[in-house]
């Protein structure tokens, strides 16, 4: 299977701690960047996340985004009762000696470690944000992967163009051959008297030698064949199906330099628009 480098994934996550929301989208790049959005609070998962990228995809401008927002916490507080009984006994300790000053309620209540709340176990939300990433990327890969298949169908309608359009050259040939070759000798018939026969042969096989294009017309059948070989393979295979488009580009290009007939020109033209769109869509392969 071939994927897409433009893809869209989004999960939503509820929990006890709060709600969170990732998203992924990503465009074609020459290679792989990531982009992430997060939280201040969560800036340690940088790391984790941007392996997890690297270990699934290869090419490709990844964003990764996360909306993040904590539950309202209870406004309950919490004593810390041992620690609160050390203050009152140093307290009472030092009135014994000094015989001045008595203990404050107010006073130990304020004092930092006394009271205490809730927090939140920002370990528990790493872990279930990174299992959330885990099955949004799974469904962004799985979109890559739609969208990679509709990609490989349009290339493969091409490639077939291709081969109706070689198969259509081939076929016509022998006769643009042929017509070529009585058009020069009609016009060298009122100087055969005066030319040598063998040289007007012979320069009539150079001619036609030049306007051969069997060759090329072989390599765009190779080439078809290779190009549906990658396909078949699958995996990041943009970069390979990216030079094959230059060596069809290249056959075509030689093909509309040898034409001397308009319905080749027009096969040749074909061709580079065929090759074209293919280009164009072969741009977003990974």
């Amino acid at each position: 299977m071939i994927h897409s480098m433009t893809a869209y994934g989004r999960g939503e996550l509820k929990a006890e701690w709060g709600t969170a929301a990732w998203e992924i989208r990503s465009v074609n790049q020459r290679y792989l960047e990531t982009y992430l959005r997060l939280p201040e609070q969560l800036r340690g998962l940088e790391p984790v996340l941007r392996e997890r990228l690297r270990q699934r995809l290869t090419r490709g401008k990844v964003e990764v985004s996360l909306r993040f927002e904590l539950a309202q916490q209870s406004s309950t507080l919490q004593m810390n009762e041992a620690f609160a009984q050390q203050l009152v006994d140093k307290a009472n300790q030092l009135h014994s000696m000094a015989g001045i000053g008595q203990i404050q309620l107010v006073d130990l209540l304020k004092w930092p470690g006394v009271l205490e709340s809730a927090e939140q176990d920002m370990d528990q939300v790493s872990k279930d944000l990174l299992a959330k990433f885990n099955e949004v990327i799974d469904e962004f890969l799985a979109a890559r992967g739609r969208e990679g298949d509709a990609l490989e169908g349009m290339i493969q309608q091409r490639l077939d163009a291709i081969t109706e359009q070689a198969a259509f050259v081939r076929g016509r040939m022998p006769e643009v051959m042929a017509w070529q070759r009585q058009r020069l000798t009609d016009k060298l018939s009122e100087f055969k008297d005066s030319l040598d026969p063998a040289r007007i042969e012979q320069e009539m096989i150079l001619l036609a030698q030049k306007q051969d294009v069997a060759e090329e017309l072989d390599r765009l059948d190779a080439h078809v064949a290779e190009t549906k070989k990658v396909l078949k393979k699958g995996g990041a295979c943009g970069r390979r199906l990216d030079f094959m488009m230059q060596e069809f580009n290249r056959e075509a290009n030689t093909l509309a330099s040898k034409s001397i007939n308009a319905d080749i020109t027009a096969a040749a033209v074909e061709l580079k628009v065929l090759i074209e769109q293919m280009r164009e869509q072969i741009q977003n392969i990974e």
